[in-house]
C-alpha cells in the first residue's frame, strides 16, 4: 500500500468515520475522536495534528485500497463484462461494509477550502478511472460495447451513475440496499453501452 497507515491510525479512521455518518464534518472534533476512542486529546493528536490530517488519511488509504483492490479483481482472467459487473460489485460491497468513507467523499462542504483533501478526492476518482478505461476499451474493441461514444465519455457517464447513486445512499442516510441498487445500476448502464 502507497500510503501505509499504523494499526492505530487505522482505529482513529474508523471512529471519525463513525463521527463524520453520525454528526457530520462539523461533529468531528479532535474533542469527539477523543471521547469516541476513549483516548486523551494528546493520544489523538501523537497519530494526526489535525481534523483535515484525519480526513487525508481517510481518503488516501481508500484510494489505496480501491487500486489494491481493482488489481487484484482484474488480474483474474474474466470476460470483459465480467470484468465490469465485478468492478462495481466490489465496490458496492466495500462501501456497504464501510459506509464512513461514502461520507468522507460525498459529505457537502468537507473542507472545500483544503487543496490537499481537493487533490485526494481527485485521486479516488483517478484511481477509478485507471481501472475503469481499459475494460470499456477492451468492450469497444471487441464490439460488445458501443464506439458511437468515446472511451472518455461512456466512462463518464458510468462514474456520474455510480456517483449519483452513492450520493443518493448517502442523503437517504443509508436507508436502502446499496448493493441491490448497485446491481441495478450496473444492468443498467450495461444496457446502455452495450451494442
Amino acid at each position: 500500500m502507497a500510503n501505509t497507515i499504523t494499526d492505530r491510525q487505522f482505529e482513529i479512521i474508523g471512529a471519525a468515520g463513525k463521527i463524520l455518518t453520525n454528526a457530520g464534518v462539523g461533529g468531528l472534533t479532535i474533542k469527539n475522536l477523543a471521547k469516541e476512542m476513549q483516548f486523551s486529546e494528546s493520544a489523538v493528536y501523537r497519530h494526526f495534528s489535525s481534523k483535515e490530517k484525519i480526513i487525508l488519511a481517510m481518503l488516501d488509504f481508500l484510494a489505496s485500497n480501491m487500486d489494491e483492490r481493482y488489481t487484484e479483481i482484474l488480474s483474474i482472467e474474466r470476460k470483459t463484462e465480467e470484468k465490469f459487473i465485478t468492478l462495481f460489485q466490489n465496490q458496492f460491497t466495500f462501501f456497504d461494509s464501510n459506509p464512513h468513507f461514502v461520507v468522507a467523499v460525498f459529505s457537502d462542504g468537507l473542507m472545500e477550502e483544503s487543496q490537499s483533501v481537493n487533490e485526494s478526492i481527485s485521486k479516488i476518482m483517478q484511481v477509478k478511472m485507471k481501472h475503469l478505461k481499459p475494460i470499456i476499451l477492451e468492450g469497444q474493441e471487441n464490439k460488445l460495447f458501443t464506439d458511437a461514444i468515446s472511451a472518455d465519455n461512456i466512462m463518464h457517464i458510468i462514474m456520474g451513475s455510480m456517483r449519483l447513486q452513492m450520493y443518493k445512499w448517502r442523503v437517504a442516510n443509508f436507508q436502502f440496499d446499496i448493493l441491490h441498487k448497485g446491481e441495478e445500476i450496473i444492468q443498467s448502464l450495461l444496457t446502455i453501452i452495450k451494442k
